[in-house]
Parts: C-alpha cells; structure tokens; sequence
C-alpha cells in the first residue's frame, strides 16, 4: 500500500514596503482627525511665538503675564479666524455672494488636489509609492495643451477632447512606470522622482520652442491663453469662483470608488496591495495589476493637470503650472488613508488651508509658510502612527482591548 505524500504550502510573507504603506493607511478616521487638530495646536504655537504683539508682552512677563496670555490668545484665534474667513465664510462681508465666496474658493484649490490625490491613493492601495504625481500631471499638460491650441470645436466637443487627452497624456507616463517596475523591477520612486524631471524639462521646452506651445509674437516660455471652448465654464456666476472641474473631480472619485471596491480588477490590486506573494499564487498577473493601476493613477493625475490649465491657470501657463499638486497629493491620499471618499474630505481640507492662507497673510501678517508647516505635520502625523499611539494614548490597531485580554485570561484559567 502506498503512502500518499501530502505538501502545506505556508503563506508567503508580504514584502517590507506593502507592510509599511498597509500600516500607514491602517489607522481610523480618529487618528486622521488627532493628526490635524495636533498639527494645528503646534501651528498656533508657531504663530503666537513669531507674533510682534506676543514678543513684546514676554518682555515683562513676570510684571503682567496676563497681558502675554491675551496677546497668544489674539495671535491664534486672530489667524484662525482669518482662515475661516478665507476658506469657509467670510461674515464681514458686504453681501451675501462675497460671504460665500471663499468655500468656492476652497472647492476650486480642491478641485486638482482630489483628482492627483485619487492617483496616489490608487497607487498606494497596490502597494507602490507614486511619487510622480507632478510628471504625469505635465505631460497631462502637454497632451491637453496640443489639442486645446490645435483643435477648433464648439464647447462640447473641444473640452472633452482636452480631457482625454489629458488623460492619455498622464496614463502613457503613469503606465511606463509600471511596465518598466514589472518588467525590470526598478522601484517606482525612483522612476517616479527621474521621470518627474524629465516631464518638467519636456513640458519647459515645449513652452520656449516658437511653433510647439510658445505663446506666438513672444519669447517668454510661456503658452498662449487656454481656448474658451477648452475652459471649465464656472458653475455659478461671479464673484464666485468654482468650476465644472469639480463636478469632473466628483465623478472621479466615484469612479476609484467603484474601481477599486466593487471591480474585479480593483479586487486584483488590493490583493497585490496586501500581498503581491499570496496573489501571484492566487493566479492574479502581479505585473499586469501594477501597469494597469500606475496607468490609472497616472491618467487622474493628468486630469489634474488639464483642471490647471482648463479651469485655474486659463490666462496661459508656465513650466511650474503644477504649483506643487502633484506632491501635495501625497498628503492627500495619506490623510484621505486612500479611500476615495477620504480623499474627497482631504482635498477640501487642504484646498481651505490654501484658501484662507491668502487672507491669514493679508489680515494678519502671517506668512503662507504657516499653513506649509501645519501640512508638512499632517503628513508627519499620518505616516508615523506609533507617534499619534504615544501622544494620545491609543491602542495600536488590531490589539485586543483590556476586556478581551481578561475574557482570555478567564477561559485560559
């Protein structure tokens, strides 16, 4: 009689970077809102201790430390009323339509920040670190460009045409990254970060060569104004400011939503996102999922740039049209924790903090820098959960609560 050999294959373990990026984006909406308001608290220190009003009253403090505590307590809430009159509502304004015009504001700062967010996030849900967020957003740029310049069309053929090609424009940068990470193995940062520099030199060329994107009759590399029928027309009227590239942000997000929850391409990535080992066991195509997603990823970061071109920056644009999006849709997706819905909420957020920067430097002499630090600590914040663990006292994620350890103690007895 034979025997008959049986073979357990263990699970493979995931590698390093999908366990870190798995971590990070692993914590409650409780730790993203500790993460803001602990940045925000540390920002209100930087304004109180830089605050002509607050130095002079620390000259004599031991005399009158009231007068010191009056002047941080006018410092911070002077600067975050600012920023609330900037960003959300502003109630010393003369009517109604200048009230409300700062959450158009935010919406159109958030407008480009969403859609280049949604391409990190997608990238992160697969494990992968897309830095490039900035070079797929020029190519975007220079795809969209040629045909807004080149093409005459009526509104409703012109404008989805820059679209798509925008798109086009930002998956071929997206997806070479992919292809070259799943052919060679090349990590994707160092693609992203090589290719970012390639794009913006491509694009300043563009732009300083006569008969390519150069303005006509001028020298300065610069383009010449977008095409009205290539424009995002406003939603309401003016003053205020939003555009239908928000409604385009908002489909957007629907669609990495259904992409990624409900797709069985979506069900593909997450499983390479948790364990690119396990899935290429499973009989996912590892390599496919990755040019698939930094293909998608790089298509809404090109979004991202035709809403610059087509919808901010209308007057014609520079190599720098970016304006740094493309890095701060990092933060984006970590605070959004690279859900497309968070990174809806995230985008809003970061498009008021630029919205009422503005009116914290014009009101109250504070830099703009501010509101950079208060970001750059967000992101501390996010992508270092032991620290928000340590300060605030929480449980890591996953750990058994003080009653379930007792509970095991109990049945172990």
């Amino acid at each position: 009689m034979s025997e008959t050999t049986v073979t357990t294959t263990e699970p493979t373990a995931a590698p390093r970077q999908n366990t870190v990026v798995r971590d990070i984006l692993s914590g409650g909406a409780l730790r993203a809102v500790l993460a803001i308001v602990l940045a925000m608290l540390i920002g209100g220190i930087l304004i109180a201790a830089t605050n002509p009003s607050v130095q002079a009253a620390l000259g004599y403090f031991f005399q009158r430390p009231g007068d010191t505590f009056a002047a941080i307590w006018e410092a911070i809430s002077g600067a975050y009323a600012a920023l609330f009159r900037g960003a959300i509502y502003n109630y010393n304004a003369p009517n109604f339509m200048r009230a409300i015009k700062p959450i158009t504001d935010t919406l159109n700062f958030a407008t480009p920040l969403i859609a280049a967010g949604l391409g990190v996030a997608l990238a992160f849900r697969v494990g992968l670190f897309n830095i490039g967020g900035r070079g797929q957003m020029l190519m975007g740029v220079a795809a969209a460009a040629t045909v807004a310049f080149t093409v005459e069309a009526p509104l409703f053929i012109h404008l989805p045409l820059t679209i798509i090609a925008g798109l086009i424009g930002g998956m071929v940068w997206g997806g070479l990254v992919g292809f070259l990470k799943a052919k060679t193995g090349a990590h994707e940062v160092i693609l992203t970060i090589m290719l970012n520099f390639i794009a913006y030199y491509f694009i300043a060329w563009l732009l300083a060569t006569p008969g390519l994107l150069q303005r006509p009759g001028g020298t300065q590399p610069i383009s010449p104004p977008t095409p009205e029928s290539a424009q995002f027309p406003l939603l309401f009227a003016a003053p205020l400011s939003v555009n239908a590239g928000f409604l385009v942000s908002i489909l957007a997000v629907l669609f990495v939503w259904w992409l990624i929850e409900r797709s069985s391409l979506g069900f593909r990535m997450r499983a390479v996102g948790e364990n690119p080992n396990a899935a290429r066991a499973a009989g996912v195509d590892v390599g496919r999922t990755i040019v698939y997603a930094m293909g998608i990823a790089g298509a809404l970061a090109g979004l991202a740039g035709v809403q610059q071109m087509s919808g901010t920056i209308t007057s014609g644009f520079e190599a720098g049209i970016d304006a740094g999006i493309g890095f701060d849709a990092i933060t984006v997706a970590l605070l959004g924790r690279s859900r497309a819905w968070g990174v809806l909420w995230a985008g809003i957020l970061f498009g008021a903090l630029k919205a009422g920067s503005f009116t914290m430097q014009t009101s109250q002499d504070i830099p703009v820098d501010i509101v950079l630090v208060v970001q750059a600590l967000i992101v501390l914040f996010i992508a270092a959960p032991p620290l928000i663990r340590a300060i605030f006292f929480l449980p890591k994620e996953g750990a058994p609560t003080r009653s379930a350890r007792r509970v095991k103690k109990e049945v172990a007895a």
